[in-house]
């Protein structure tokens, strides 16, 4: 009978389970005495949202993670960071070729679905190649963090904070143990440490940037016209907003009045910082609570726009946002379809960001309107938490923990959907809907007046 269900749903409901059942594992898991540093278990909902802020690699807590958590939940959080950062389906294909059984053409099938690859063909080796990629980089960073956090901690606990920071940064998650100093104080006592810098904001862009990206580079080297057209604009669209994110924090942002403490090495360390960290990663270096209102709307639009395809990260991805700028291009340039680096975007791939972006705008703006009538915050504080969510960031202004479980519930929510993808819950959804035998007549219409 299980055979037989697993068989009639579809790769997109298998995604979307898969990563259920995972955040309901942790769940449980995170309940259990052993899990916390005080007597007794985590309520179920207080679990259920860190479990799934870890799996669907957000950030956003309601308690300390180094204060409330043991080490045992420590490690949980971290694995279910892991899993959820790699994908679910990616780490249960591994096991299987691990264990030597074969891939039939619906695992390689559902594989493809999960990280967006273009093709099956070559779905084994990209798996193994994803899964060497990750644990290199991640052992890189951890070894460069340990090279700070040793001498500072001690070697035991200076190998687990570099291996826990490491990981989570990669993964996109935002997590961090640095409690220890002052409960939810993220990274802000390094914030001008160039070695914790620099190796955060590489492992972020690194897991943010896409497998796809670095399988493509990995084989043309530095040969840019020899990418795809995925990984050209990827990387052109991410170099952009690294930079004017960075330059518009450092003249305008931290000229502010209430960063008047930050040395000039500080404020420049921290626009880099702080450019890189809203694309889904949630580490920060500066407290997000006195920012001002343009800052906070930067960082709300980098929130949303996320990290790229087949990448750790979330958002609405950067191949969206080029896709809106190229399609005004088309319309400026009065041509019908829509070009870049010598090739033609095929039609459904704008109709693919149209929804998706539709579908995120209405859940970003319907949950911030619910928070505010809810918990009576403010809309500022209310846009910065939805965003967070749903790109799978976690950054915060520091309201998380007090807002109320029907908040806490919509924050789930938008957390699990913008982890899975908007077109993954929509497959799942509409499995049974066959596309049309026939089309209907087309029809021209105005979207404006013509004067």
């Amino acid at each position: 009978m299980f055979s037989k269900f697993t068989s009639r749903i579809t790769p997109a409901q298998i995604i979307i389970l898969g990563f259920l059942s995972l955040i309901l594992a942790g769940t449980l898991l995170l309940m259990l005495p052993v899990s916390t540093r005080g007597e007794g278990g985590a309520p179920f909902l207080d679990a259920l949202f860190t479990a799934t802020s870890a799996t669907c690699v957000t950030g956003l807590i309601l308690h300390d993670t180094y204060t409330y958590w043991s080490e045992f939940g420590q490690l949980v959080i971290l694995g279910l960071i892991q899993v959820g950062g790699m994908g679910v389906v990616t780490m249960a294909i591994a096991i299987a070729i691990f264990s030597g059984k074969r891939i039939g053409l619906r695992q390689r099938f559902i594989m493809q679905e999960s990280i967006s690859a273009p093709q099956v063909g070559g779905i084994v080796r990209m798996t193994d190649f994803i899964l060497k990629t990750t644990f290199a980089i991640e052992g890189l960073g951890a070894l460069i963090l340990a090279l700070r956090f040793c001498p500072e901690m001690g070697v035991t606990k200076g190998i687990w904070y570099a291996l826990f920071h490491a990981i989570s940064a990669f993964c996109n998650a935002g997590f961090d143990l640095m409690g220890f100093r002052e409960p939810s104080s993220s990274l802000v006592y390094y914030v001008s440490d160039p070695i914790v810098n620099i190796a955060i904001m590489l492992l972020i862009i690194c897991g943010g940037i896409g497998f796809f990206v670095w399988s493509d580079v990995q084989k043309n080297k530095f040969h840019f016209h020899h990418y795809r057209l995925q990984t050209k604009i990827v990387l052109t669209t991410t170099s952009l907003l690294l930079l004017f994110p960075a330059l518009f924090l450092f003249l305008f942002e931290f000229s502010q009045p209430q960063w008047a403490d930050l040395s000039l090495g500080q404020k420049i360390w921290a626009s880099i910082f702080q450019s890189v960290t809203p694309r889904t990663a949630g580490f920060n270096t500066v407290n997000y609570a006195i920012m001002s209102g343009p800052g906070i709307l930067l960082t709300i639009l980098l929130m949303l726009i996320g990290g790229s395809p087949g990448s750790t990260a979330g958002g609405t991805k950067t191949t969206s946002l080029a896709m809106v700028f190229l399609c005004i291009r088309s319309v400026f340039q009065r041509r019908d379809s829509i070009q870049c680096f010598g090739r033609r975007v095929p039609p459904e791939v704008l109709r693919s960001t149209c929804t998706i972006l539709t579908l995120y705008a209405v859940l970003f703006l319907s949950g911030s309107v619910a928070l505010c009538l809810i918990d009576d915050v403010t809309m500022s504080q209310a846009l910065f938490e939805c965003a967070s969510a749903i790109g799978t960031v976690g950054l915060s202004t520091g309201i998380t923990a007090q807002l109320s479980a029907p908040s806490q519930l919509i924050l789930i929510f938008l957390m699990y959907f913008g982890r899975v993808g908007g077109l993954t819950l929509i497959y799942a959804v509409a499995s049974g809907h066959l596309p049309a035998p026939s089309q209907m007549p087309q029809e021209k219409i105005k979207t404006q007046r013509s004067q």
